[in-house]
């Protein structure tokens, strides 16, 4: 038996939206404002025909900039946090493990909604918004490295090479399309929905969680194993 994880600090890279939240909140307020043209937008998204940079930013772009505080007050009141989330960051601290969120979500829900947890701003990366213009329009401080080509518009990989993995067990948690470039460098995967269809597609080894409290009994459970 290698000693390789028991060596190594754990590290978590969370999702947001679908992970942390129990729905997709660019879906839902998309869905809720019913803009025309959306569906095929989302698809193509989904589906990989055009990048999430662009597909997030096409979505946005399709309402008003005038409807900001609709938008914002829509999204925060219709977030509902996934069980077991506040469980899940006390174990990781009482655990000495590392938990950063990687969110292709919006500074304008992702930071308000998880206020209340007092995770620190610095680890939380997720893109940011501006409303000066007409259209809403989705700005994007954490874009694709050399080594990434997916111009995914909030580059989840990008962040998780800046932590070695020679040095990191480095664990992902996620639900989408968001997260399948993730999924290939993690050592651990905890996935549900369009994330655990991608994994087997790939082999790609990973757990199913429905709450944050079976990725705990997972995670402790492994640690007691070993």
């Amino acid at each position: 038996m290698t000693q390789t994880n028991t060596t190594k600090k754990r590290i978590v890279f969370c999702d947001f939206d679908g992970t942390i939240t129990v729905n997709d909140n660019i879906i839902a307020i998309i869905k809720h404002f019913n803009p025309e043209g959306w569906e095929r937008i989302a698809e193509q998204t989904i589906a990989q025909e055009i990048s999430i940079k662009d597909g997030v930013g096409q979505l946005f772009r399709l309402l008003p900039s005038s409807m900001q505080e609709e938008v914002i007050a829509f999204s925060i009141s219709n977030a509902r946090i996934r069980e077991g989330f506040a469980e899940f960051l006390a174990y990781c601290a009482e655990q000495h493990i590392e938990f950063y969120v990687t969110s292709g979500g919006i500074d304008f829900f992702v930071y308000p909604i998880l206020e209340a947890f007092h995770i620190p701003i610095d680890h939380i990366y997720c893109n940011s918004s501006d409303f000066s213009g007409d259209r809403i329009e989705i700005l994007w401080p954490n874009p694709c490295d050399g080594n990434c080509t997916n111009d995914c518009g909030m580059c989840k990989t990008t962040i998780m090479r800046r932590f070695p993995p020679e040095q990191y067990e480095r664990i992902i948690i996620g639900d989408s399309v968001t997260d399948f470039e993730g999924a290939k460098l993690a050592d651990r995967v905890y996935s549900r929905s369009h994330l655990t269809t991608k994994c087997k597609e790939l082999g790609l080894a990973h757990s199913k969680y429905e709450t944050f409290y079976d990725i705990i009994q997972s995670m402790s459970n492994e640690r007691t194993e070993s």
